[in-house]
């Protein structure tokens, strides 16, 4: 990993946390998932224990210990391990923070409460102030998700003035698809190096233009590849190129959203495509089923994203 400085850009793969059949979590398996992602996929910028990750459906030490085996397996591999600390709990997210500080992670990010909420963005700031000052050297991202947490204090509103309360804060994780509220977090604060990190893989492109400077997403993990090929597409101007690669991602994420998409489902696609067992999610959550593996594996393989060549002119299914 580089200097914890460094800004967070580019694609970030939202971990899954891999578990046996019992329930357990399967940290074997992690050293590969970290070689997978940057071999075959490209990505060198994890973000751990959050909502793929199922963080919040584990302990307060399985999270530790999830956090310390990325940290370890990823040194010198990957650029960026950022930590979600988030909990209920004041005291809980302090002592993850403080943990992933002392682990040497490159940065934190939370989520607002959501049982007993903040009711307005000053509550909320307090909130994460106390988390961000527990591992005041570390970069600090606010993880806009409202969509789970049921905080639907606007982004925009809550960066406003925000350095001057936290001042190691560094960008935002924004999983909604509000783009105006994107929209204005990006242009109201252009003078300042935050990260703006969108996280809805299926609207990256329409963020791009917004001026996101990078994403965090579940889908990261088995379509980076493809994904890169349209940040390359936008960052050569090449647009039609772009819109190709976004529509030919939103082919497969629209497929996989009517049949029922979530944790669970992306815990069975990336043990499809990638071949490492990634296990059952935990309850609250089911297992996905065979019905469903078998439909998104027929999907990947028209969509051209389960071959290692580029995709084929020709075939309307496959992307070009």
């Amino acid at each position: 990993m580089d200097s914890p400085k460094k800004k967070l850009q580019g694609l970030v793969a939202a971990t899954i946390t891999p578990m046996t059949e019992h329930g357990e979590i399967n940290f074997s398996v992690i050293g590969r998932y970290v070689d997978y992602l940057v071999e075959e996929q490209g990505v060198k910028n994890v973000f751990v224990n959050g909502t793929t990750g199922e963080g919040l459906s584990l302990s307060i030490s399985e999270r530790c210990r999830v956090a310390e085996e990325w940290v370890t397996k990823g040194r010198n591999k990957l650029d960026q391990i950022v930590i979600h600390v988030g909990a209920l709990s004041l005291k809980e997210s302090q002592e993850l923070a403080q943990h992933a500080a002392e682990i040497g992670a490159d940065g934190i990010a939370v989520i607002a409460p959501f049982f007993l909420k903040p009711w307005n963005k000053d509550v909320l700031i307090n909130f994460l102030k106390e988390v961000a000052a527990a591992a005041p050297a570390l970069p600090f991202y606010y993880y806009h998700i409202p969509a789970l947490t049921g905080v639907k204090i606007r982004a925009e509103e809550l960066l406003d003035g925000i350095q001057d309360k936290i001042p190691s804060f560094q960008g935002l994780k924004f999983s909604d698809t509000d783009l105006l509220d994107f929209g204005q977090c990006v242009d109201q604060n252009r003078q300042r190096q935050f990260a703006f990190l969108f996280g809805v893989d299926e609207q990256l492109l329409s963020a791009l233009v917004m001026g996101a400077t990078g994403a965090v997403g579940s889908t990261y993990n088995y379509l980076g590849k493809k994904t890169k090929q349209m940040l390359e597409a936008f960052e050569r101007k090449d647009f039609s190129s772009a819109l190709n690669h976004q529509f030919c991602i939103q082919r497969f994420i629209n497929f996989v959203v009517k049949l029922g998409f979530g944790v669970s489902q992306t815990k069975a696609i990336m043990t499809l495509v990638s071949g490492i067992p990634m296990g059952p999610p935990r309850l609250p959550l089911q297992k996905a089923s065979r019905e469903f593996t078998d439909n998104a594996e027929a999907k990947l393989k028209s969509l051209d994203f389960l071959s290692c060549t580029d995709l084929k002119d020709g075939n309307m299914e496959a992307c070009s």
